[in-house]
């Protein structure tokens, strides 16, 4: 297993880590005892960092991770990061943003609660509010670190020009944004900048939301998922067009003699030294696949292979409905 920085004067963390939205039961029904073992296995796999939010099932994610660290005293730890800056209305369940202090300091407490540790790695702002400039939630942070109740923090979903000017207050360990074959628009930009300031990048949905993997999505599985069976990539005619324009690379990782998903995920952190990735899933076969794309050494051939396989451009569709969009930052 490949092994990353999480930021300057960061842990180093195996280069895949395990996304807790899955925890969530978010792509279908899961159990804690499904959750504990898939953490269990990515433990014998090398694997230990380890990324939720509060908002991940209402807290649930934490909480199976807390659960889970509870029973687990001794063993090797995970690196672990969450998230806050998200707001739901309880009345309405009307999604808002709030990077106020005053929000952050009470969702960082109640998380650190539900975890059951002293003190959090990684803190990420879920989504910038527009209404705190970046400066001021950026001071936030570091007060938090200087508590010693975080230890590093990080952005998703933000401009490049958001990172900047976090930075120039206080070194921003990560950000956390889309980065698969499938969405690649962090190359414009947003991946440089990481680079450039000792950033690390880290890839949610690595391959594709399952696009590229070798059990894609079908019809009747994305009628059943809440988010999937709204984003334009997974309504048709664009599912059909992205199932079919996807055929070629499970051919191609099956001639290299790997799952589609390690290929995905081999490719992703071959972008860059900072690049790191952090698949969600329910199942411990799965997590397996994923796995192997951690320590795949790919050379110019197969990476050329790749690109023409899956061309900057292919996927049909947006990778976020309009209601989806709001939150994340644009800037290409």
């Amino acid at each position: 297993m490949k092994r990353r920085q999480l930021g300057q004067g960061g842990p180093v963390v195996s280069a895949i880590g395990v996304g807790g939205l899955s925890f969530s039961a978010f792509y279908g029904p899961t159990t804690e005892a499904a959750s504990h073992a898939v953490l269990a296995a990515a433990l014998e796999l090398g694997i230990d960092h380890v990324d939720t939010a509060n908002v991940y099932g209402v807290g649930l994610s934490e909480r199976v991770i807390g659960s889970f660290l509870a029973g687990r005293r001794g063993e090797p730890p995970f690196t672990i990061a969450t998230k806050a800056g998200i707001r739901r209305d309880p009345d309405t369940g009307a999604r808002g943003f709030d990077n106020s202090k005053a929000h952050l300091q009470a969702e960082l407490d109640a998380s650190l609660d539900r975890l059951g540790v002293e003190a959090i790695d990684l803190y990420y702002i879920h989504r910038r509010d527009p209404r705190v400039e970046i400066e001021e939630v950026a001071e936030t942070l570091a007060g938090f670190i200087q508590a010693g109740k975080i230890r590093s923090y990080g952005l998703s979903e933000i401009a490049p020009s958001t990172l900047r000017r976090a930075a120039a207050v206080h070194p921003v360990a990560a950000v956390q944004s889309e980065y698969s074959l499938s969405t690649r628009a962090v190359e414009l930009g947003l991946l440089q900048a990481c680079a450039e300031l000792g950033t690390a990048l880290v890839a949610f949905s690595p391959v594709g939301r399952g696009l590229l993997t070798d059990r894609p999505p079908t019809l009747k599985s994305v009628a059943e998922s809440e988010f999937l069976k709204v984003n334009p990539r997974f309504l048709e005619p664009n599912l059909s067009a992205n199932l079919q324009a996807t055929e070629g690379f499970r051919a191609l990782a099956q001639e290299l003699g790997m799952p589609a998903a390690a290929l995905a995920v081999g490719w992703l952190l071959h972008q860059g030294d900072h690049v790191l990735a952090i698949p969600g899933t329910r199942s411990v076969d799965h997590l397996r696949e994923l796995a192997a794309g951690g320590s795949l050494e790919l050379g110019t051939e197969a990476l050329a292979a790749i690109e023409s396989t899956l061309p900057v451009g292919w996927a049909h569709g947006d990778r976020y409905s309009s209601g989806q969009w709001v939150g994340p930052e644009r800037f290409s």
